[in-house]
């Protein structure tokens, strides 16, 4: 059941001598991604508001998109008569879709979990759909995204022990269905999602068992879904470790300064969130580990740029007045300029990260958002 993983590679170019972080280089068929990395979320193979030509300006190298999102529109049939998703969506460096398994379990309750897979209603027109670990890679394959995720079964919080152990030997059992429905392993590498809730030894037991299995990457998922920040860090410190150091390791949905920071002190190396893009479309900005609301009064005669330190074409061109002006008119360019400054401040921020691991000075530099957090903090 082992994969074919020619086109792909991990290498760690440093570590910090003090905690567990690393810099690495990740390489796909269409390109590396330099590690640490803040991934943009581009759900229906787009990041709301901003060109591919804007994401490579923001420092993006790779960039994700849905399964379950595109299998209901335009469907995946449509994408790969086009070409593919590289092509669709206009962006040529390395891609990564995941399963639609969260966006399934998070219709709550719209569907059915069984052995087989689950069944939904689709949002869209009704029809019901029945997605399987099979039909997930099916449409996966036909994406065609550089990396894919296994279809697994996330659990809420909280949830009973019980609940969360069948979940993660479930999500164990598909993933062995995925592999063995897997039809592009040279040109597309398949990741393993860690499930197991806030129980440290399912976690490690998941862990385990996914590595047996050989992948060229591994997920951490299950987070950010309603429980305590600090029980992430948790989770992630607990599970890392029983990752296997040659491979790239991956926290979904998370994209906040201080739990990047702490993941990558354990070894993480990439991430995604919606939150750059969904905070700039409600008006608010990431600006040195803090958020501001651009319609605050504060803004409104303040001709400074919104960062002076950031590249970002907003930065760079207009001010915190202006700003402040389109987002009270509730103009579009607005959302845009907003999302890009996000997006580059995230992606800036683990550059700033892999540039301290590789000259040893993370801890130093990046202590105060390891510690415990401050309301202030992100």
């Amino acid at each position: 059941m082992q994969q074919h993983k020619a086109s792909f590679s991990f290498q760690c170019q440093a570590s910090c001598s003090q905690t567990k972080a690393r810099a690495g280089v990740f390489t796909t068929p269409h390109g590396w991604v330099e590690t640490p990395r803040f991934m943009p979320v581009g759900t229906l193979a787009t990041v709301k508001t901003l060109t591919p030509e804007q994401l490579e300006a923001a420092g993006s190298q790779m960039v994700l998109a849905n399964t379950y999102h595109l299998h209901l529109q335009p469907g995946e049939d449509i994408v790969k008569q086009a070409g593919g998703l590289h092509r669709f969506m206009g962006w040529q460096g390395p891609l990564l879709t995941d399963s639609g398994g969260f966006q399934v379990f998070s219709l709550s309750q719209l569907r059915t979990i069984a052995e087989e897979g689950v069944m939904f209603r689709s949002p869209r027109d009704g029809r019901m759909i029945n997605l399987t670990p099979e039909r997930s890679i099916e449409i996966q394959n036909a994406l065609g995204a550089d990396v894919i995720m296994a279809f697994d079964e996330c659990p809420p919080y909280p949830a009973e022990r019980s609940e969360v152990e069948a979940a993660t030997e479930r999500t164990y059992r598909w993933l062995k269905r995925c592999i063995e429905a897997h039809a592009r392993p040279v040109d597309q590498a398949l990741f393993g999602i860690v499930q197991g809730g806030v129980y440290l030894d399912l976690r490690r037991d998941a862990a385990q068992s996914l590595v047996s299995l050989d992948l060229p990457g591994y997920a951490i998922g299950g987070v950010s879904v309603g429980e305590p920040a600090e029980f992430i860090h948790q989770i992630v410190e607990a599970t890392a470790p029983y990752l296997p150091i040659d491979k790239p390791r991956y926290l979904m949905g998370v994209g906040t300064y201080r739990e990047m920071a702490r993941a990558i002190a354990s070894g993480i190396d990439l991430f995604d969130c919606v939150i750059p893009t969904r905070l700039g479309r409600h008006g608010a900005a990431l600006v040195q580990g803090e958020r501001w609301n651009l319609k605050n009064a504060r803004f409104r005669e303040d001709f400074t740029p919104l960062d002076a330190t950031c590249p970002c074409y907003g930065c760079q061109n207009f001010s915190r007045a202006y700003l402040s002006h389109l987002v009270r008119c509730k103009e579009v360019l607005g959302y845009t300029l907003l999302s890009l400054h996000n997006v580059t401040e995230l992606i800036r921020f683990t550059q700033q990260i892999r540039a301290a691991i590789l000259s040893d000075r993370f801890f130093t530099e990046f202590a105060h958002w390891l510690d415990t957090p401050t309301s202030a903090q992100l």
